[in-house]
């Protein structure tokens, strides 16, 4: 008999969830983690510090009240690097704390060290508690969970202190004067949006004509008007042709000829599965180029009891996705299936102000040739938004005028990842633009945008029709 029914490698939400969902079935379940890296990436380098970093330096810069109480109010004049990433640590701690809890809560066992595999049932866990020597562990079922690092160009020479990557900014000395920011994806933006709101001077260097292109095209403009006010400065359709390091800090060189002087450059290129130590081929499996590891619609590899849950499998690459990931994977690999991830799934964009949408854009439906009507709620129009001081905040809904369901819910401002969510649950029951225009909502509230942005299209719609009769 196998050791183990269910063996995970890596703790972050996608393993943690499958491992906990094995065990709550009554399967006999492991993880394998190193002792530093509990939680994964999510936890401890990735979404959960620079989640809490946002917070701190909304707290610390006083960005969210300076309209209530003018533009140079700060909490704190001198904001170091010490003051940001205490409340930082503190959360990881309790979050590893929580994670610890849950694990024997629900009698997974946890497997010290670093996991290969050893052939197709078999991983060999080293590094754990007797140190070096290599214990073997076979189980029915496996699951990949390893997630990702930050992908690294060749030509950069990366020293971790001056040219870092996204995994680098919580172990900086000091907050930069200057930054240069390579990638203006949902990371790149989310840091220079940060630092730009502690007073750096930020420079974004994007390869494409636009930021966020998965995103609204209004939305984004409002954020970038917004970063831009802070001070940001965005260089699109520019690439980096190399990174100058120098005593005081680096020069980045364009293949425009442009040279950008920071103190700091950090590259946000991407991200690269971690799978090079996991020895893939004794399991009959390989990755792609990226690290990626091929899946099927039950996140099954190609090797039948193997499956591989969250970032390591690609896009969308969300903790909360590789969650319901794991989850989905435990059930199948336990033959006890469940129904298959909702289609209809919320991005969160944690920037300073927030993005948040679900459904499509105005873009994928003008593309798609599907006619659609626009409710749009402003902040400075909600009681509110003026007791926040918000007032550049905006919910946006999409509308079908032919049944008056809603398309899309995309949100700009304070907020923005929460109120997301009563759009997908109406969207999600197959409800209307009705309801939203007939529901009573608490007063006063940012929710109460939905009923303003309902109203809006109704109206749109009702114009429409006098004139069409």
């Amino acid at each position: 008999m196998n050791d183990f029914d269910v063996l995970v490698l890596g703790s972050g939400p996608g393993g943690r969830r499958a491992a906990i969902a094995a065990a709550k079935l009554g399967r006999r379940a492991a993880i394998v983690d190193s002792r530093t890296m509990l939680g994964g990436v999510c936890i401890n380098t990735g979404t959960i510090p620079s989640k809490t970093l946002r917070e701190a330096v909304l707290y610390l810069t006083g960005l969210n009240q300076r309209e209530l109480y003018g533009q140079s109010y700060r909490v704190k004049d001198d904001i170091t690097v010490a003051d940001l990433g205490m409340r930082t640590q503190h959360v990881i701690g309790r979050e590893i704390d929580v994670i610890r809890s849950q694990l024997a809560r629900n009698h997974v066992t946890v497997l010290t060290g670093t996991g290969r595999f050893l052939d197709p049932h078999t991983v060999g866990v080293s590094g754990g508690e007797d140190g070096e020597r290599e214990q073997k562990y076979t189980a029915d079922k496996i699951v990949i969970a390893t997630g990702t690092r930050p992908a690294r160009p060749g030509t950069v020479q990366f020293d971790d202190r001056t040219v870092i990557d996204s995994d680098g900014i919580i172990n900086l000395e000091r907050i930069p004067e200057t930054m240069v920011v390579v990638g203006a994806g949902v990371i790149g933006i989310e840091y220079a949006s940060m630092f730009a709101a502690l007073g750096t001077k930020v420079t974004v260097v994007e390869r494409r004509e636009r930021m966020l292109e998965f995103a609204d095209l209004e939305i984004v403009e409002a954020l970038k008007y917004h970063l831009r006010d802070l001070a940001v400065t965005f260089r699109f359709r520019e690439a980096v042709a190399a990174v100058e390091q120098h005593p005081r800090g680096a020069v980045t060189v364009l293949e425009s000829g442009k040279r950008i002087p920071a103190d700091t450059v950090m590259y946000s290129a991407g991200r690269q599965g971690q799978t090079d130590d996991l020895g893939l081929d004794a399991a009959g499996l390989a990755a792609d180029r990226r690290g990626r590891i091929k899946v099927d619609d039950h996140f099954r590899t190609d090797v039948e009891h193997i499956y591989a849950v969250g970032d390591v499998i690609g896009f969308p690459s969300l903790a909360a996705t590789s969650m319901e990931q794991g989850r989905l994977a435990a059930h199948h690999a336990c033959g006890e299936p469940v129904p298959g991830i909702l289609e209809l799934q919320p991005i969160g964009i944690y920037t300073i102000p927030e993005i948040s949408f679900v459904g499509r854009t105005e873009d994928d439906l003008t593309e798609a040739k599907v006619p659609f009507e626009v409710g749009v709620s402003r902040y400075r129009e909600l009681a509110r938004g003026q007791i926040i001081g918000d007032s550049y905040g905006m919910l946006k809904l999409l509308v079908s005028p032919e049944d008056r369901s809603l398309l899309g819910v995309h949100v700009f401002g304070t907020g923005a990842t929460e109120l997301v969510h009563i759009g997908q649950t109406v969207m999600g029951l197959g409800g209307t633009v009705d309801y939203l225009v007939n529901a009573v909502f608490n007063y006063p509230t940012l929710a109460e945008s939905y009923k303003v942005a309902a109203l809006d299209a109704m109206n749109k719609m009702r114009h429409i029709a006098r004139l069409t009769d």
